[in-house]
């Protein structure tokens, strides 16, 4: 039988396989719809969910701060455009990782937003963690890919809306915090889908400014509905994980889903990573483990 440690690694474990098999679905949608499509309709699924969880048990926090709740929402929506952007560009392990980055700029943005105290040890762990940055962007010369870069933003506004989080979590009901950044997910890509007939847009922005597509296939509602479903489960799975385990132990497990997405990702044709990529990944994780241990 197992004991609460371990069923807590284990529920990390399965939720790190299902967000890695998440991104490898939202690549395969990717070769037929564009990411913004595939982030409106995440959303609006996700918007159903939460409206119906809130008519059958209403939040309890009175609330306040509604800058504060928007804010997440926007940080929200830009963090998942940009990763679901840069897996359809890069290779899925190296997009997962570059979100990964996430705790890392946590740290940095809690030093200047929220004025918590950066120890010696915590610089060291965030200068190993974007080292390792470099070594999966590779910038020769003096200039990084595009595509990498926005894996590296997204990952910062992951991080942004996570110390938002931070500030509302005592006066807003969780459903709603979720639902302020499904609700912004759903109205921002609505927004951009009629603009775009009527702008000019920059290459590299066009990523933000598609065409709405009205003939979806069944096996992409197919794979719509199952992303929804396994993005449902995958959180779940992760709360779960934090009843049961410490959050440090928690923590580590959860960059095995860099693993997981580094499989899937050569299933679906992607080059297997190099050393200086491997490199990058192992820096990363442990300039993460390093942060975390630090708090």
């Amino acid at each position: 039988m197992l004991n609460t440690i371990d069923r807590g690694i284990l529920f990390m474990l399965l939720s790190a396989l299902i967000s890695a098999l998440n991104g490898a679905v939202a690549k395969i949608l990717s070769e037929d719809m564009s990411a913004l499509e595939i982030v409106f309709f995440r959303n609006f699924i996700g918007v159903m969910i939460i409206l119906y969880t809130l008519k059958h048990t209403a939040p309890s926090l009175t609330g306040g701060k509604f800058h504060l709740l928007f804010m997440r929402g926007v940080f929200g929506f830009l963090a998942m455009i940009l990763f679901f952007y840069t897996i359809t560009a890069i290779p899925l392990g190296e997009a997962i990782t570059l979100n990964k980055t996430s705790p890392l700029f946590v740290s940095v943005l809690a030093y200047y937003l929220l004025h918590e105290h950066l120890s010696k040890r915590a610089i060291f762990a965030l200068l190993i963690g974007f080292l390792g940055i470099v070594f999966i962007t590779k910038p020769y010369g003096m200039s990084i890919s595009y595509e990498h870069f926005l894996g590296v933003m997204g990952g910062f506004f992951a991080a942004a809306a996570y110390a938002t989080i931070k500030k509302i979590k005592d006066i807003y009901d969780t459903r709603v915090i979720m639902l302020s950044f499904m609700g912004v997910g759903t109205f921002f890509p609505l927004l951009l889908f009629v603009i775009t007939p009527w702008i000019d847009t920059p290459d590299y922005v066009d990523f933000l400014f598609q065409p709405f597509v009205w003939e979806i296939s069944v096996k992409e509602w197919l794979l719509i509905g199952f992303m929804a479903l396994i993005s449902t489960l995958s959180q779940w799975l992760l709360t779960k994980a934090y009843s049961f385990s410490k959050a440090s132990i928690i923590g580590v497990i959860s960059y095995t889903n860099i693993p997981f997405a580094i499989g899937f990702g050569w299933m679906l044709g992607d080059a297997f990573p190099d050393i200086y990529t491997f490199t990058g990944i192992a820096l990363i994780v442990l300039g993460g483990i390093l942060v975390s241990r630090t708090k």
